[in-house]
């Protein structure tokens, strides 16, 4: 519930008027078009002096849509409630049962957050609302039974041909690093890496997810070639860091993906800055600007930027999400707006004239 703080003296149809008024002319980059022409249903009903929000949504965006709902407080004086209803839908087909979207989390080279970055990514859309998972690709080094707590765990299988995925604060997981040791993972050659992945996708019992987040190997050879040409992968995401050598494996990194005709959500620049605790002076140590230069060149967005920041690896290295820990924390709310824009432009990418696109409809219920 929002509430007002005073009240005006206006009739319920104007204020029905005002509140969709507002939603139209709204602009960000998940609603570059303002909210009413994305959502796939809207309405409005008044109850006891309440104004209920309803709506269903075609991507996780409950921070963004509560941050309006403050703002439409402030502004007319009047008490709000958001009923909210997610229906993803597929962007592309698969036989992979319970799963609606699977997103490649990669970098083109390691040591660039990758794998931190995929693991707060997944705990965000869940803060959005969605029904999220995630596969760790990485065959060569697991990280993600480190990163989520789920350290020396193992999966079960009820009918001894499927594996149970484990869970982490609501985030459902499956790795290498579950099945086998780090330094039995790490002399696998390619085609064994290969099976090994497409059992782990293929054969984990996965729940209904509207997301499945996978962490891919860093780099762009053989190896994540072959996974990206075998996995029914929706799109893709880039991880880079501002400096020249990361961004030259990143653009290899895209073009990877253009010629497995996987799509390119964007590009994010993690360790973009570092802001000191003492003076709160914000130094770009790795250098300024490149993300955003290449995301331009290779006619991509920038999804976002994060800086360099201690608490992200002590979480990580306590085995919890930054997200999960401090779900009001400045950083929390960087993630969440990255993984929002990410999901929003998965959505969009839709063809217009694809089965999978929704009616959009708005009505409303209030009376006079």
């Amino acid at each position: 519930m929002f509430k007002k703080l005073f009240s005006k003296g206006e009739k319920p149809a104007q204020f029905t008027q005002d509140i969709e008024a507002y939603l139209n002319d709204y602009r960000s980059q998940s609603f570059p078009d303002g909210v009413l022409a994305s959502v796939n249903q809207f309405n409005i009903k008044l109850e006891d002096n309440t104004y209920i929000l309803e709506f269903t949504l075609p991507f996780p965006c409950q921070g963004e849509l509560e941050d309006i709902a403050r703002e439409l407080v402030s502004k007319f004086d009047i008490d709000i409630e958001l009923s909210l209803a997610l229906d993803i839908k597929p962007v592309r087909r698969h036989n992979i049962n319970g799963i609606k979207n699977i997103i490649a989390i990669a970098s083109g080279k390691g040591g660039v957050g990758k794998s931190t970055t995929a693991v707060n990514l997944a705990y965000s859309l869940i803060a959005e609302g969605a029904k999220v998972g995630i596969l760790d690709a990485d065959i060569y080094g697991p990280s993600i039974p480190t990163m989520l707590g789920l350290q020396e765990q193992k999966p079960s299988s009820l009918d001894g041909k499927t594996m149970q995925p484990l869970e982490a604060n609501g985030l459902t997981a499956m790795s290498i690093g579950f099945l086998v040791s780090d330094s039995q993972a790490t002399v696998w050659r390619g085609p064994m890496a290969s099976t090994a992945f497409n059992q782990l996708l293929n054969e984990t019992a996965w729940p209904d997810l509207d997301y499945l987040i996978i962490d891919m190997p860093p780099g762009t050879g053989d190896i994540q070639l072959t996974l990206s040409q075998k996995v029914p992968v929706a799109a893709a995401t880039v991880i880079t860091t501002p400096q020249d050598i990361a961004l030259i494996d990143a653009i290899k990194g895209v073009s990877m993906f253009d010629k497995v005709q996987v799509p390119v959500l964007g590009i994010i620049e993690n360790m973009s800055y570092h802001i000191c605790e003492n003076c709160g002076h914000q130094a770009h140590l790795f250098g300024q600007g490149g993300a955003m230069r290449i995301a331009k060149q290779n006619n991509v967005d920038l999804l976002g930027q994060l800086p360099l920041n201690m608490q992200v690896r002590e979480d990580c290295d306590s085995g919890i999400s930054t997200v999960f820990a401090n779900s009001t924390g400045e950083i929390t709310q960087m993630y969440r707006k990255i993984a929002r824009n990410m999901a929003a432009t998965l959505y969009y990418q839709l063809d217009a004239n694809s089965p999978y696109t929704t009616n959009i409809t708005h009505t409303n219920t209030t009376e006079e």
